[in-house]
């Protein structure tokens, strides 16, 4: 895993443009500090960086960005291909293999687009990248994702200029880089915690989709639409149409074998390895996994949390006795975990409030002490139905729209001192997401899932933190997101649904927290249960078989049953956070009072202080509980202070 960034200029590079590269590419040395790289042509305009964080083949072979071996192409290449020897095989099979420089996977991937055209060589690849390639040749650049979005990849044109990176810290390193706060993808911000693809928090500057490219001749074709080559929709709805007829043993023995590909392919490394582990479902499964396939135990890694509520340390602990594994724990102080949030600004490029980035963050530093590669459990909840709330949305999606609006009105129109005492019967039966927080804002959330106009009303209602994210950013036009889109003709409300979070929740969050907060240490991460074909395996699964008796995951934990006795992951979710209602009303409270002040707010002009100033003072009361929904707006400004000076403030 590495850091690339680059820029395409219509015009012939200068000289200080090869200084611009090497700036570029110091703004990722979080993301590569192994080794770095520049290639230039400056008649063409084309600038090619790369920083390195070696994992497969360590030697000088595997430096970049690499041209392929008749000379034609020039790639910046971040991320892994885990079948890159099967695609050697099969080159030297048909005669077309170069003479091997190395044995890294990137010159691979060159010699297998050589041979077959980069369509298919990506077709072939199985891994999860962000590459640029150059065409000498042609004279054109083009930008490439993984299928489900495991690396990131901006890019967008300044001052005539197009430029790309890993992280938009690249891009700002630009001497044309003058983007400004996008009030669209601010309001999206305060609804969902965090930004959806394409769009970031710059106006002008765009993320490649998951499984997509762009070719480019010009910096002017950056408006052009990217072409998908693999996308989980078309996954999803090709499952609806040819579902799987296998009896239950064989669904758990088909999953088992895909797992065991998935995790065999990405113990490859050239570094020592290891993985996450937090005694749940999905981590428990992939270290299970691991270690049944590997030889000397497998290195895992645990952070204890301050907070007894949130701490599943001792469910590690055991999962780990009993498979076997070199376990790691470490338990953080409620003042070392406080220390890193004023740091969540410059940790993200982009502004991001999925508070369980703190603890990702600190058990990633954890495992870097250790070694260079870490896998981890993520996916398992969107692809076999993991999250409560798609229980709970299809239990609503069930009750006649009429009764449903009048009960959404009837909480609405409830005094905010009748509601706590409303709620404590019926507590236990709400999911997590409405769970979050305390009283008022559990029903007035209900409230609003109540009175949804229509089912996929109600999942979007779920997922948002405020009512109307356009509400508190004046002047701001939500854009177009996958979650405002016509929904597939799918089986079941519950596999619309996890096809939502895998295209954009699963991604735009949970992919986004991993990468940067494991990048921020230098930290590879893989998640081999996004194996694409697990990913196609688990769209065409009937829905009895991931969701049983009102318990996600089903087929999932008869696979971790071959190796754990159930009694030692069997518990209630408690999720990977911090207890930020308490902490924003006591030891984060100064930091947050600065950082949403009424002067603050209102000279910047991007968020309205009225409607924040009064959740503020709700949430400090006690009367209500607004921490989740003030939690975005903190991070934005955060971040904001991060940027200073080096983009403009609105537009």
């Amino acid at each position: 895993m590495c850091g690339i960034a680059g820029f395409l200029s219509p015009s012939p590079l200068r000289a200080d443009d090869a200084q611009t590269a090497r700036a570029m590419g110091d703004r990722l040395q979080h993301r590569g500090p192994d080794g770095r790289g520049e290639w230039l042509d400056a008649e063409a305009g084309i600038a090619l960086v790369h920083r390195r964080l070696a994992i497969v083949d360590v030697s000088p072979a595997g430096h970049q960005p690499m041209c392929s071996a008749d000379g034609r192409w020039v790639i910046t290449f971040n991320g892994e291909i885990y079948n890159h020897l099967e695609l050697r095989g099969q080159l030297e099979a048909q005669q077309r293999a170069p003479h091997w420089r190395g044995h890294s996977d990137t010159e691979t991937l060159l010699a297998a687009l050589v041979a077959w055209g980069l369509d298919e060589a990506i077709r072939r690849a199985v891994g999860m990248f962000a590459l640029a390639l150059w065409d000498r040749e042609e004279r054109t650049l083009t930008l490439v994702r993984d299928r489900l979005g495991e690396k990131p990849l901006y890019y967008g044109v300044q001052g005539g200029v197009l430029m790309f990176g890993s992280e938009l810290k690249a891009l700002q390193a630009h001497p044309h880089y003058r983007a400004a706060v996008d009030r669209g993808a601010l309001s999206l911000l305060l609804r969902l915690g965090y930004v959806p693809a394409p769009w970031s928090i710059h106006t002008g500057i765009r993320k490649l989709p998951p499984g997509s490219l762009l070719r480019l001749k010009q910096p002017a074709d950056a408006d052009l639409p990217p072409t998908a080559y693999w996308s989980v929709l078309d996954a999803a709805v090709a499952g609806a149409q040819q579902p799987l007829a296998l009896d239950d043993t064989e669904a758990v023995e088909a999953l088992d074998q895909l797992l065991r590909q998935s995790i065999d392919g990405q113990r490859v490394a050239d570094v020592p390895l290891g993985a996450f582990l937090s005694g749940g479902i999905d981590s428990s499964a992939t270290v299970a996994v691991m270690q049944a396939l590997s030889t000397t135990p497998v290195r895992t890694f645990t952070i204890g949390l301050p907070d007894e509520q949130l701490d599943e340390s001792a469910f590690a602990r055991a999962v780990a006795r009993h498979l076997g594994t070199s376990h790691t724990e470490l338990t953080v102080t409620a003042d070392e975990t406080l220390s890193l949030i004023p740091r969540m600004g410059t940790m993200y490029c982009e502004p991001f409030a999925d508070p369980s980035q703190i603890p990702t963050f600190l058990v990633s530093q954890l495992a870097r002490r250790n070694v260079k590669v870490a896998l981890s459990g993520d996916a398992g909840d969107e692809l076999f139905g993991g999250y409560d709330r798609y229980r709970w949305a299809q239990g609503v999606a069930r009750v006649p729209l009429g009764l449903r609006r009048v009960c959404g009105a009837a909480l609405r129109a409830l005094p905010a001192e009748a509601w706590s005492a409303l709620l404590a019967p019926v507590a236990g039966w709400l999911p997590a997401e409405l769970r979050e927080g305390h009283r008022a804002d559990r029903l007035r959330k209900l409230a609003a899932v109540l009175s949804a106009r229509s089912d996929d009303e109600v999942y979007r209602q779920m997922v948002t933190f405020w009512p109307d994210g356009a509400s508190p950013v004046p002047g701001a036009v939500q854009p177009h997101t996958v979650l405002s889109e016509a929904p597939p003709a799918l089986r079941t409300f519950e596999t619309r649904m996890m096809l939502l979070d895998a295209r954009s929740y699963l991604p735009d969050d949970i992919l986004v927290k991993v990468d940067r907060a494991a990048m921020a240490a230098s930290l590879e991460t893989r998640v081999p249960l996004l194996d694409h074909r697990i990913v196609e395996f688990a769209f065409r699964l009937p829905l009895h078989q991931k969701v049983r008796h009102g318990q996600g995951k089903w087929v999932l934990r008869q696979v971790l049953d071959r190796y754990v006795p159930r009694a030692l992951v069997e518990r209630p979710k408690k999720g990977f956070g911090i207890p930020i209602h308490a902490w924003l009303r006591g030891p984060l409270r100064g930091w947050a009072e600065d950082l949403l002040s009424e002067d603050r707010l209102r000279r910047a002009g991007l968020i309205d202080p009225v409607p924040v100033r009064r959740l503020w003072h709700e949430h400090l009361s006690e009367r209500n509980d607004w921490g989740y929904r003030l939690w975005p707006v903190l991070m934005f400004e955060a971040w904001r202070d991060a940027s200073a000076g080096l983009v403009e403030p609105s537009a």
